[in-house]
């Protein structure tokens, strides 16, 4: 039996759990940088004096650059390694955090949105590979979920930072809270995190066999563990072009049309509710308290679809979340009269959403083999990031165009239906 067998099948050591919360940290970040930038947007778009187009393309901005990051970023994890490829993307989100804070004009903040998506997009493609891996199979889509639960956390301390700081330091303080928290992830990944077991088999070499007995210790496996000989002439990273093979063509295009479908959605709804809600007559305080429901409820939505996940298969379970979703965000706007409606939607339609994005994180790196696995999970990530990239512009240029609010969640309601299709053509998992 392989190491990576004897982890499959075996416990969850405190120092496997320690792996789902570091990398649940690094999710964090990019439902900060997200939402930091949502809650922020009203005071930038004064600032600056930007039309709603305007501020659409710089909410997707930082979207561009994730999925850059994710698709390019994504075949050097195959042949450098997930860790040294996280290690980079948090350099690369550090410097864009910190460029944001001392941005002076809208092309600068532009750009700086740009290189910190950059990060975040490689930052995703490893730890979503590496928390597959160092997951048991009875745990795995709950260490999936808390993983994925992070980006509702960040959201949240996003929204919290916002309405602490910016109405006394300004808008650009709270992109500097957000560059320390990224340095400091960046000093706990060089010393606790770990190189992914199948990259280690993949690469070879002379050091192989101390590297996986080093972290067969530190996970405390004491049952004997045999590790399977590769051809030395087997290639680290597969071609991307296998992606497009028989054998991949069906799976990979549903997933990528989920992942857009899905993030198109939630990146639409958390971008937006806040500013659209305020126009419908809630004020700044209470539009930013429900779009921090809205991440509150991304956070629960993804631990719940953990649980159910390790009861039930997670696509069925990925199904009723989407469908749920699309029924939520049909009727959100037209019943938020009263704030605390407004809320219990908010956090509604914040767990079925996340929850759907956990169920992709779930299932994504079962679809490939260990040697384009981060090649595979990072484009699907890097599709996704398509929609979310699309949706607050479509938005703005929508709603310049005179749509109705309630017409926008409608349209999001269908696009989930589109993922609801999509998810169906999958294997049971």
């Amino acid at each position: 039996m392989t190491l990576q067998e004897r982890i499959n099948q075996g416990h969850m050591s405190t120092y496997q759990w320690g792996i789902v919360l570091l990398v649940t940290s690094l999710n964090l970040l990019d439902g900060f940088d997200v939402l930091a930038l949502a809650f922020t947007a009203s005071a930038i778009k004064s600032s600056f004096g930007l039309s709603g187009v305007e501020l659409g393309y710089l909410l997707s901005a930082g979207l561009i650059g994730m999925a850059v990051g994710s698709i390019v970023l994504a075949p050097i994890a195959d042949t450098i390694g997930r860790r040294k490829l996280i290690i980079f993307s948090l350099l690369l989100s550090t410097i864009g955090m910190f460029g944001s804070a001392i941005s002076m004009g809208v092309l600068s903040l532009g750009i700086a949105r740009v290189i910190t998506g950059l990060g975040v997009g490689g930052i995703l493609v490893g730890t979503n590979v590496i928390v597959s891996e160092y997951a048991s199979n009875k745990w795995r889509n709950l260490a999936i979920s808390i993983f994925a639960s992070g980006f509702g956390i960040g959201a949240m301390l996003g929204g919290i930072f916002a309405v602490a700081l910016q109405g006394t330091y300004g808008w650009h303080s709270v992109f500097i809270s957000g560059g320390i928290l990224t340095l400091i992830c960046l000093v706990a990944v060089i010393k606790w995190l770990p190189e992914s077991i199948d990259f280690i088999v993949l690469k070879g070499g002379s050091k192989q066999q101390e590297q996986l007995e080093s972290i067969a210790n530190t996970l405390r496996i004491t049952e004997p563990w045999t590790q399977e000989s590769k051809d030395t002439s087997q290639k680290v990273q597969l071609p991307v072009s296998k992606l497009f093979s028989p054998e991949y063509r069906r799976p990979v295009f549903a997933i990528w049309i989920a992942f857009a479908a899905i993030m198109f959605s939630y990146y639409f709804v958390s971008s937006w509710t806040p500013a659209l809600l305020k126009e419908v007559g809630m004020t700044t305080e209470q539009s930013v308290s429900v779009g921090m429901m809205i991440s509150i409820g991304g956070t629960i939505g993804s631990l719940i679809f953990g649980v159910l996940a390790s009861r039930f298969t997670a696509r069925n379970v990925l199904i009723a979340f989407t469908i749920g979703s699309a029924i939520v965000a049909s009727v959100f706007i037209s019943v938020v009269s009263h704030l605390w409606i407004a809320i219990v939607l908010g956090i509604c339609i914040g767990a079925l959403m996340n929850g759907c994005i956990s169920g992709l994180y779930a299932i994504n790196p079962t679809l490939y083999e260990a040697g384009l696995r981060s090649t595979g999970v990072g484009i699907a990530i890097g599709v996704g990031r398509v929609g979310a990239i699309l949706a607050p512009t479509i938005a703005g240029v929508l709603l310049d165009a005179g749509w109705e609010k309630q017409s926008l969640y409608m349209g999001a309601g269908v696009v989930m239906l589109v993922a609801t299709a999509a998810v169906g053509v999958l294997k049971n998992k």
